[in-house]
């Protein structure tokens, strides 16, 4: 700090950051203590420009969204400046980019950000949250630092030093290393660009925990608005779960230091109403509702953070030169998301099983839940092809079945190695040889990958690829599954007032009016039918908080921690009169398929499979 001041004192000071054009990095200075109109001010100085001019880009898309969301649309007022302060000509060439001219004298740039959390009701397509910024000043600010800082043409592999400014009763969860003792100022340095995008800092007032799980120390912090949520609240479900998943990758991940950033959205217009998680090598931002209970928070993240957690396997360990030398705004796709995200939502299966978390039953419904839906996908189209342009039309609506198929290409693959293999070798060991040959910098080439896979392993997996996965042939589970001893069953499970399994609503809106109503064409289920409310009835209050098409997705959201027994009180219109109906809740039952080991003459390899 004491060095940084007395530079100040010597050179020419330039919205916070001191020009000494010696080449060598890229400063960014972020000021998050004069927000206006909940605007953030950047101010860039780059290392010397030898060219005539040089274009400035803010990523198009980013690793892990797989869609287009032009972060450029939340930078407003961008000037380019020479060291005496003078402007230098800008233009647009598109949402995404500024072409500065004169560049040769270029000093610094200064621009102003908007957050995405604000519009994303307004958006048709709005940027997935936890890909998404937040400026809230004085409360939180959530930089995923693409949002805030963009590239200078052909300088990707230029390093980054980002200094922040922030009130002191902020504090940055972040698992980058802030190398500035000051309480209000951090300090952070990365070797690229594409490094820095992967590391997102969350400020708010403190609320985190700590704990090392096998060498690797982790954080969890967590922004509750209303303070509901702590972070130690949440914290013994994801230790347990994190530790877990260290002990079942072994000596496969040498991380250091792991981040896991928790905004929870209030869910109201100008806040977060995108939830899940996004991955990065040494950090996981996740984004959810506030409302939901805490017990059932700490059970989705167990899921959640447990497979962006994977992602330091593949595409950390494991990855393509798209992924590599990804390119921000003219990106490449690489034909493998079976593996990056298949394999990775596999593993976030597969460990609780083999750390006993969960039983087979358990591991045997979820993937029955897979196969269910990953028929509403096409099941003909080749996953390479889906993932080689999952960023154009006609294939990015097929992109969340690399959750559902992409998990069942891995388990797949899994059940045909142990098959090869006399249950010695799995998924798991198949990760870590790869890890092994390429690592976190040396990338694979795209067209390559299922050769060198086949070469390490057997001509079964190279059949497997090519009929399955870049062939356009439906997988017969049912075979594969027959290979472990395991076959077809049924089962029941506790559903959801408002969702046929999770997916098809009991409810419907009435648009003239906003109101809900329980659908005619269905028989009420149990909780429906428990407290005598019938076809067409509509729904106006739920415990007394009224409920319309404006809040919908609270209601859904709440109904998921809703347990049997538990009192409630409804507020309906039946045959236009109102009443309170009163009762007992009584979640309904619904039997699905599932899977069962059967075939005694294959437990052991079974377990090889699922244990091993």
């Amino acid at each position: 700090m004491n060095k940084f001041i007395c530079t100040l004192a010597l050179s020419l000071t330039l919205g916070g950051l001191t020009y000494a054009q010696k080449g060598g990095d890229i400063k960014v200075a972020i000021d998050l203590t004069n927000v206006k109109d909940d605007k953030v001010q950047v101010t860039v100085i780059p290392d010397p420009v030898k060219t005539a001019t040089v274009t400035y880009f803010i990523p198009k898309t980013v690793p892990g969204t797989y869609s287009a969301d032009n972060y450029g649309t939340f930078i407003e007022g961008l000037k380019a400046y020479d060291k005496k302060g003078k402007e230098l000509t800008v233009t647009q060439p598109d949402v995404n980019s500024w072409k500065i001219e004169d560049a040769k004298k270029l000093a610094k740039i200064t621009y102003l950000v908007n957050d995405s959390y604000d519009n994303e009701k307004e958006k048709e397509d709005p940027i997935f949250s936890p890909a998404g910024t937040n400026i809230d000043a004085g409360k939180n600010f959530m930089l995923n630092t693409h949002g805030f800082v963009g590239y200078f043409e052909g300088k990707t592999e230029t390093p980054y030093t980002v200094t922040v400014t922030h009130p002191a009763e902020l504090w940055g969860a972040t698992s980058m290393t802030d190398s500035n003792a000051s309480n209000t100022v951090d300090e952070f340095k990365t070797s690229r660009y594409h490094e820095l995008t992967e590391f997102p800092v969350m400020y708010s007032k403190p609320d985190y925990t700590t704990f090392t799980a096998d060498g690797m120390e982790i954080i969890i912090a967590v922004y509750s608005p209303t303070g509901k949520v702590k972070a130690a609240d949440v914290t013994p479900m994801l230790e347990k779960t994190m530790r877990a998943q260290k002990k079942f990758l072994g000596p496969i991940n040498s991380n250091k230091k792991y981040a896991v950033l928790i905004y929870l959205s209030e869910m109201g217009d100008n806040d977060a109403n995108g939830f899940g998680a996004l991955e990065h090598p040494t950090c996981t931002t996740v984004v959810m509702p506030e409302i939901m209970d805490i017990e059932e928070l700490a059970e989705n993240f167990k899921d959640i953070v447990s497979h962006e957690f994977f992602h330091i396997v593949t595409p950390l360990s494991v990855h393509s030169k798209e992924i590599q030398y990804f390119d921000f705004n003219n990106p490449k796709m690489s034909e493998h998301l079976w593996m990056y995200e298949g394999i990775t939502e596999y593993f976030a299966n597969l460990f609780q099983i083999n750390q006993g978390l969960i039983d087979e039953e358990a591991f045997y419904n979820r993937m029955a839940e897979k196969i269910a839906h990953s028929r509403k996908y096409n099941d003909t189209m080749p996953f390479t092809v889906m993932s080689k342009n999952v960023l154009e039309a006609g294939y990015k609506d097929q992109y969340n079945n690399v959750y559902e198929k992409g998990a069942l290409i891995a388990m797949c693959l899994d059940i045909t190695l142990r098959e090869q293999s006399n249950g010695k070798r799995g998924i798991l060991s198949l990760m870590s040889e790869l890890s092994k040959t390429y690592g976190n910098n040396k990338p694979f080439n795209d067209s390559e990958l299922f050769d060198k896979i086949t070469s390490i392993t057997y001509p079964a997996v190279g059949e497997f690829f090519k009929t399955y996965v870049s062939g356009n042939t439906p997988i017969p589970y049912e075979q594969f599954f027959a290979k472990m001893g395991v076959t077809e069953a049924k089962t029941s499970k506790t559903g959801n007032p408002f969702l046929i399994n999770m997916q098809e609503p009991t409810i419907t809106v009435d648009r003239a009016t906003k109101t809900i109503l329980l659908r005619p064409d269905l028989e009420p289920n149990a909780f429906f039918k428990t407290l005598g409310i019938q076809k067409n009835d509509a729904l106006l209050e739920i415990n007394g908080t009224a409920y319309n098409l404006d809040n919908i997705y609270d209601l859904i959201t709440l109904s998921i921690g809703w347990k049997g027994g538990e009192d409630i009180s409804v507020k309906i219109k039946h045959d236009g009169k109102e009443q309170v109906v009163k009762g007992k809740i009584v979640l309904p039952s619904e039997e699905v398929n599932t899977w069962k080991g059967t075939d005694a003459s294959k437990t052991e390899l079974r377990n090889a499979w699922l244990k091993g």
